[in-house]
């Protein structure tokens, strides 16, 4: 089949960590032995030059679809569900993502060891972003709500810049920058695993979903057979300051992606509206993919 008979489906990046089963489904001809012709609509260099005062919207992969650009994009399960509430572009939330990822608070103080000790500590996140939302879940029950004190901050990339140059005195990151904190002696206070959602434009058939999710299974195969092979794009963000093989298996994995089920949702959903992190204007599970 050539490019030209395979259906085109634009894909915004988002974190390699959270990419990876797309790069390697793209890499190893996986898509386009399903009759798809995927690709991203942006480089990861344009996502590295995204700025986290911009609204949300306007950020780099919800600016891509929203304007049509791209077809689809993953990112957590509590912001797809933001996004598509926020967005005017019809889409959906089809699928839970393939990457299994823990967020973790790194520090260097030594007198912040565990998540009690952040009592009204700032801890430095991207707003409305996977490293937010898991923060307030690792911190809630140890110091109560109201002393979480959440401090916006950029991509991961700058949240550990800023760690390791004293700016800041906690951040929340994922990988490569959780292996490469521990590496240059940072320590973790608190870790949470969490999947996320994939946000897919109304026009894409359940057909051509079918055969995207089975490319990118495919994927995750490949991934869990030979993790070392592909380490490399994840590690690509920490511009060489850690090797492939330095990238620690422990705080993250890939499973075949799991259509988003109703009481998923509604447990998501309900625990955002009692945070004030929805309206709480949607219709009842509308955005879920059935």
């Amino acid at each position: 089949m050539t490019s030209a008979t395979r259906t085109a489906v634009k894909i915004a990046p988002n974190n390699p960590v959270f990419d990876l089963p797309v790069i390697v489904g793209i890499e190893e001809g996986l898509f386009a032995k399903a009759g798809l012709d995927v690709s991203f609509s942006a480089s990861y260099a344009d996502r590295e030059k995204d700025s986290a005062e911009k609204p949300v919207l306007d950020r780099l992969k919800e600016g891509l679809f929203e304007c049509g650009s791209a077809d689809s994009y993953n990112v957590c399960e509590w912001a797809s569900i933001d996004r598509l509430e926020r967005g005017q572009r019809g889409g959906k939330v089809a699928a839970l993502r393939a990457a299994i990822a823990a967020q973790a608070i790194l520090t260097f103080d030594d007198k912040l060891q565990t998540p009690r000790d952040m009592f009204d500590v700032p801890v430095v996140v991207q707003e409305l972003t996977g490293s937010h939302y898991t923060t307030i879940q690792m911190l809630e029950s140890a110091v109560g709500s109201e002393h979480i004190h959440i401090q916006p901050g950029g991509l991961p990339q700058k949240r550990w810049e800023g760690l390791k140059n004293g700016d800041y005195r906690a951040v929340t990151v994922m990988e490569p920058f959780i292996s490469l904190g521990l590496k240059e002696g940072a320590h973790i206070i608190a870790a949470s695993f969490y999947r996320g959602g994939e946000v897919v434009a109304a026009e894409l058939t359940p057909e051509q979903r079918k055969a995207y999710y089975d490319a990118e299974n495919e994927a995750v195969d490949l991934i869990n057979a030979d993790f070392y092979k592909y380490a490399h794009h994840v590690c690509a963000q920490a511009k060489g300051a850690l090797k492939p093989h330095e990238l620690l298996r422990a705080f993250v994995h890939y499973k075949h992606v799991d259509y988003y089920d109703q009481t998923l949702f509604d447990r998501a959903y309900a625990w955002m509206k009692a945070r004030g992190m929805t309206e709480g204007q949607s219709q009842h599970g509308a955005l879920v993919v059935g």
